[in-house]
């Protein structure tokens, strides 16, 4: 069995900052500071986590976080990905950009339009990505493109020969 993780106790600056936390309106800094003061006054994971309110493994990186930055362990951290890259490159967007100007049926699909999920898979099948992409993901490389994506409308034609003519307008 593991030793209970436990911290070192608080300078003066931190002492203020934890206590000053138990002020604050943000629920996120609130919580934090009770694991610690909890924490430095000897009780261990599972009890601050029953008194708190929270999971064993919430205490446990609470305490590592503040073994690891200290008291700047109170503010959350931004939650955006540390690095984006683009899943497709502008080779690879061009690609699919020539495929979406085909229709679906030349790839066996029972469809005249287009479809977010479809392009996914499609562009998958073809091997133009390595795995199948979220349809947001194939939105956000046709924004890379300069096009907007639009749910394509499906129009009524008739089988009348004359059709073309009596649409557009043309008598005979």
């Amino acid at each position: 069995m593991r030793p209970p993780i436990t911290i070192r106790p608080f300078t003066r600056a931190e002492a203020r900052a934890v206590q000053a936390g138990l002020r604050s309106r943000d629920a996120f800094t609130l919580r934090r500071s009770q694991i610690l003061l909890a924490s430095v006054a000897g009780q261990r994971a599972p009890q601050i986590a029953a008194h708190v309110g929270c999971s064993d493994q919430t205490v446990r990186n609470v305490l590592r976080a503040f073994a690891a930055r200290g008291v700047a362990c109170l503010q959350r951290l931004s939650s955006r990905p540390k690095q984006v890259q683009a899943e497709l490159d502008a080779a690879k967007r061009e690609e699919m950009r020539a495929l979406l100007h085909r229709s679906p049926r030349t790839f066996g699909h029972p469809r005249s339009t287009w479809t977010l999920n479809l392009a996914a898979d499609v562009c998958f099948a073809q091997g133009l990505t390595t795995r199948r992409m979220s349809d947001e993901t194939i939105r956000q490389a046709l924004l890379r493109l300069g096009v907007k994506w639009r749910r394509a409308r499906e129009w009524i034609t008739s089988p009348d020969p004359a059709y073309q003519r009596k649409k557009s307008g043309g008598t005979d």
